[in-house]
């Protein structure tokens, strides 16, 4: 079942370009029925391992602009060292609505942003000069955001990039990625030092996604994925309004 899972998470991650912390958290609680503070650690840490997979292709298509990275690396790791620790204070201490309410909130967001996307219209201005102090200060929340829920880092970082940089599409993808992949890991470190992780399911997860990741970048040219990512994006509103409302009735 979590090899299955982390299977199929991984082609709907290549095929759609969803990111693999707002998906995996939500399936975790829903269908495996692992403890919300242990799917959060889980789930960072298959991300981490499967942007390890994407991430190289990405800096030998030579889609990552370094200079951009550094500046939200500048942001983002202090970001998701602070929201990682807070997940483990509140983890053990409470409230544990606040950590069902962060999740549902961030898949929200992240559905509504692929929904816009999917009919937002052509030929929206771009900026023509990158801004470096708004781009760090806004990956400082990304960041512990990800700390704190796993996941996000994929819609916000992108929204904060197409605003505030002149990059290439291809390039907001794989600068955008090789953040996640950063951050991920950071991040996956701090949440392994509490043990607040379950290692057996993230081997089965992470074995099938390293074949699901192969086989959806494979297929990905050849499978039209516009429809599906609507789709899919439909379903995560409803599982982030869901979370949300589990958090208010706890």
């Amino acid at each position: 079942m979590e090899f299955g899972i982390g299977f199929c998470i991984a082609i709907v991650i290549a095929l759609t370009g969803v990111g693999a912390g707002v998906i995996t958290a939500p399936l975790l609680i829903l269908f495996l029925k692992v403890p919300v503070e242990i799917a959060v650690s889980t789930a960072l840490a298959y991300s981490a391992i499967v942007k390890l997979i994407v991430v190289p292709f990405q800096v030998i298509r030579k889609q990552v602009n370094y200079r951009v990275l550094g500046i939200m690396l500048l942001g983002g790791l202090p970001g998701v060292i602070f929201g990682s620790f807070l997940f483990k204070h509140v983890a053990s201490h409470g409230p544990k609505a606040a950590l069902y309410f962060v999740l549902g909130a961030i898949i929200i967001f992240t559905s509504a942003w692929h929904l816009f996307r999917h009919f937002r219209p052509a030929g929206i201005a771009r900026p023509t000069t990158e801004r470096p102090k708004w781009i760090a200060a806004i990956m400082l929340p990304i960041g512990a955001e990800v700390g704190f829920s796993s996941s996000g880092a994929g819609a916000l970082g992108t929204v904060a990039l197409l605003s505030l940089t002149s990059l290439t599409t291809a390039q907001v993808v794989g600068t955008d990625l090789s953040f996640g992949l950063a951050i991920a890991m950071v991040g996956t470190g701090v949440h392994l030092i509490g043990g607040s992780y379950n290692g057996l399911l993230l081997a089965k997860l992470a074995a099938g996604g390293v074949i699901g990741g192969l086989v959806g970048s494979g297929a990905a040219p050849k499978i039209p994925n516009r429809n599906l990512r609507f789709a899919l994006s439909l379903w995560l509103l409803f599982i982030g309004l869901q979370f949300c409302y589990q958090a208010a009735t706890k």
